[in-house]
């Protein structure tokens, strides 16, 4: 199962109908349900913001809408992209700016389906998804004869959301798969003489 990094957009026009197709990163229903409710406020002039979601290890928590548009000519079709896709944790959200000219059932299965494929083909072109891995958080502070040092160590980690912040000491926040954990502390205990402590 894979999850998104981060957001990424695609962009189509049929028959004069601007389809805006949109992934988000999301990690809890609630969460889902609010980025869909500031979509439609942020598309006010929008006629439809059809949206569909999974969420969970297992891709388990799955919602959608036809937001108006004909019972499962939209929300469906790009659930069923998202899950043939096999990511997780992702928000879709199709917003349509109607055209003019009617599409039919068949034409809106196709549009919303393609403006799910597009965006997520996107995503895979620019290398947004990745495993879903278990990610424990972590903070320490160092002094800064140290911090090269320990820099040149962690890029032997899988480390992500990594902060510092550079005061009398340096503070560094960051992520690290659950598995490293345990080595990476003791590399930094090793590496400190046992004066780093992470928290």
């Amino acid at each position: 199962m894979e999850i998104l990094k981060s957001y990424i957009s695609y962009e189509e026009t049929i028959k004069g109908s601007r389809f805006l197709s949109e992934l988000f990163p999301c990690s809890a229903q609630a969460e889902a349900r609010e980025l869909v409710k500031s979509q439609k406020a942020k598309y006010a002039d929008a006629t439809h913001v059809v949206h569909a979601f999974v969420i969970g290890p297992g891709a388990e928590v799955m919602g959608m809408s036809d937001d108006g548009e004909p019972s499962g000519t939209a929300g469906r079709p790009a659930l069923d992209v998202l899950h043939g896709r096999g990511c997780t944790n992702t928000v879709l959200t199709v917003t349509r700016w109607f055209g003019g000219t009617l599409l039919g059932t068949g034409g809106l299965v196709k549009a919303y389906g393609n403006g799910a494929k597009g965006v997520i083909a996107a995503a895979d072109a620019a290398g947004l998804f990745e495993e879903l891995v278990a990610k424990k958080a972590f903070t320490f502070t160092t002094d800064y004869s140290l911090y090269k040092l320990i820099k040149n160590n962690m890029e032997m980690f899988h480390i992500s959301d990594l902060n510092e912040d550079f005061g009398t000491e340096i503070k560094i926040t960051g992520k690290i798969h659950e598995n490293e954990y345990q080595l990476f502390i003791s590399k930094l205990l090793d590496i400190s003489n046992g004066k780093i402590l992470v928290h």
